[in-house]
């Protein structure tokens, strides 16, 4: 009589489980972070000081300024603009520099692998982080904002979502880009593009200031979507190309977010 052996039955992964898997690597960086607690609340203070500096300190020279109709101080209208640097500077942190660093040095995604997680869970997992750390950031430079009297209307409550949707246009467009990177000396590349619209986007002047072909490149540019968007808020001065701004971040994380998968399975899994 001859033994017959029967084929295990390969096992089903519920659906749901696949859709946790980008959280487990939210969850290790937050675990990551809890001996480093203070390298992740650095990320308050400088917007913080450029509020009380320039918003407080040079806003007595400059005086008021005229928003939407509505005539506000100098610190009033410096500090949505400051509010949108944050939500970039928050997100593009982790998906760039810190990002690249697991990637390329400490083979982290190399472990990550290894498990059921795949290429598009770690480009997940990553920008969701930033978007946490990014909101974290927003949402302290918003109650600072609040406690200088610097909202001018209860739409301003809406400017927390709008952060995120900044933070998420800049960490799917930073995660792609890094993938690019060969080394840190790229990075330069990074900051080249960081300064010029940290300067430019109508966060400290009015758009009407600059020169007309000026503020014909300074409208397309990805930070004054955020800046007008914030901006727009904080005042309640509402308009339909509020929707533009916000279709342009949301198109810019969406597409950073495609490149950075299909770059991060050719780099890991090739």
């Amino acid at each position: 009589m001859s033994a017959t052996t029967t084929a295990p039955t390969p096992r089903i992964v519920p659906l749901t489980v696949w859709r946790r898997h980008p959280w487990r690597l939210v969850e290790r960086n937050a675990l990551a972070y809890r001996r480093m607690w203070y390298i992740f609340l650095s990320g308050f203070a400088e917007p913080l000081f450029f509020l009380l500096s320039i918003g407080v300190g040079v806003g007595k020279l400059v005086g008021d300024l005229e928003i939407g109709g509505q005539t506000v101080s100098y610190q009033a209208f410096v500090a949505p603009g400051l509010m949108a640097i944050a939500a970039m500077q928050g997100s593009l942190l982790d998906t760039t520099f810190n990002f690249f660093a697991k990637m390329k040095y400490a083979h982290t995604y190399d472990a990550v692998l290894a498990t059921p997680l795949g290429t598009r869970d770690v480009a997940i997992g990553e920008v969701t982080w930033a978007l946490l750390r990014g909101s974290v950031y927003s949402a302290a430079f918003l109650i600072a904002m609040f406690i200088f009297g610097d909202l001018e209307s209860w739409w301003s409550l809406l400017m927390l979502p709008a952060a995120v949707l900044i933070g998420f246009g800049f960490a799917g467009v930073g995660l792609g880009a890094t993938t690019f990177m060969r080394s840190f000396v790229d990075f330069d590349y990074v900051n080249m593009a960081i300064i010029p619209l940290f300067l430019f986007s109508a966060t400290f002047f009015p758009l009407s200031q600059y020169p007309a072909g000026l503020q014909a490149i300074i409208r397309v540019t990805p930070l004054y979507q955020g800046v007008a968007l914030e901006r727009s808020l904080a005042v309640g001065d509402l308009h339909w190309t509020m929707l533009l701004n916000a279709a342009y971040l949301a198109l810019m994380g969406w597409a950073g977010l495609r490149v950075a998968t299909r770059r991060i399975g050719r780099l890991l899994q090739p």
